[in-house]
């Protein structure tokens, strides 16, 4: 004969349910575009979002340096400057080891530094075939990049610069989305991720495997013969022709100490950068696309990325159609 459960039974089986009830409803809350969930002041004119993303499947920074009389209701529009972090890294590395802050305060500009991964290498990540997150191209090209436009005051004029993995990431960005920037800036990029790569060589040491140390870096491009289209689609040399009409910058130390100081000895990483930029310069040239190069005694390291920014930083402002401290915008 079946027994009516008890109340406690009852209050049992519901203390059971009760946390997949509450999952449920927490999947269902979850946004459906990405958005902000938290907003913190760093400094006067720093502000933090943190950002729901469904590309990431979860929350991703971004660090915001603010102009003067900026407003999120103001009826106006400001210009944009991108600037995106090495390997390793995060969103706080350019108001941590540069003076941007300083530089850029009487300048009419947003500035904008997203987190970018340890190892993003600023890619959707092929994940061997399953795509999915970390979509880092996704989150920046077209969630972040809304989230401003719609609610931050961001205009449709940008430009973007970069430091290492980040200097990867100004260049692919400006040459994958045709017309979303007008000026791009490499210092120390690795900007020919192929550079020196042959056929079944598994040491390739560039890209993906540069930046991720202790992590299987294959699931950024794949392998770089097996998935050859992957990594060419993602290398700034095979992309160069898709940058006419994009002023350019690349700087590049040779990895010896230069005048900024620096290790006694060459510095590896530098003079494989070196390498990148001589090819990635070569190319552009090659197909009449137009470039400034820099090349110089200096070391992978933030005194000569600063120094780089401030030498580009002429060249990024006029870009936007602005003067150096003019406070104005053609946006």
């Amino acid at each position: 004969m079946l027994r009516r459960p008890t109340p406690a039974a009852w209050l049992g089986a519901f203390a059971l349910l009760l946390p997949l009830v509450l999952a449920n409803r927490s999947m269902a809350a979850a946004p459906a575009r990405a958005e902000v969930v938290a907003e913190t002041a760093v400094a006067p004119r720093t502000l933090d979002l943190t950002i729901a993303s469904p590309a990431m499947d979860g929350r991703q920074k971004v660090r915001l340096l603010l102009p003067p009389g900026w407003s999120r209701h103001a009826a106006r529009t400001w210009p944009t400057l991108w600037l995106l972090h090495g390997g390793v890294d995060d969103h706080t590395a350019w108001t941590r080891d540069t003076d941007v802050a300083e530089l850029t305060a009487g300048t009419g500009v947003i500035v904008v530094m997203p987190n970018g991964g340890r190892c993003g290498n600023y890619s959707d990540w092929w994940n061997y075939g399953n795509g999915g997150p970390p979509r880092w191209e996704t989150f920046h090209m077209t969630e972040m990049r809304g989230i401003l436009e719609r609610d931050y005051g961001a205009g449709s004029q940008r430009v973007i610069a970069g430091n290492s993995m980040g200097g990867l990431g100004a260049m692919l960005y400006a040459a994958r989305f045709p017309g979303a920037f007008a000026a791009a800036a490499a210092f120390s990029g690795y900007l020919d991720t192929l550079h020196g790569h042959e056929p079944g060589d598994d040491s390739t040491g560039w890209g993906p495997s540069m930046a991720c140390p202790g992590t299987d870096w294959r699931r950024v491009w794949g392998d770089p013969d097996d998935q050859a289209a992957i990594w060419h689609a993602h290398n700034p040399t095979d992309l160069a022709g898709r940058l006419h009409g994009v002023r350019l910058w690349v700087a590049s130390g040779n990895g010896r100490a230069g005048s900024l100081g620096g290790l006694p000895f060459t510095d590896p990483v530098e003079a494989g950068a070196n390498d990148h930029a001589h090819a990635f310069v070569d190319r552009l040239r090659a197909l009449d696309v137009p470039v400034t190069a820099r090349f110089f005694d200096g070391q992978h390291d933030w005194p000569y990325w600063q120094r780089d920014l401030h030498e580009a930083y002429p060249m990024l402002m006029d870009a936007l159609g602005l003067g150096p401290c003019s406070g104005l915008s053609r946006s």
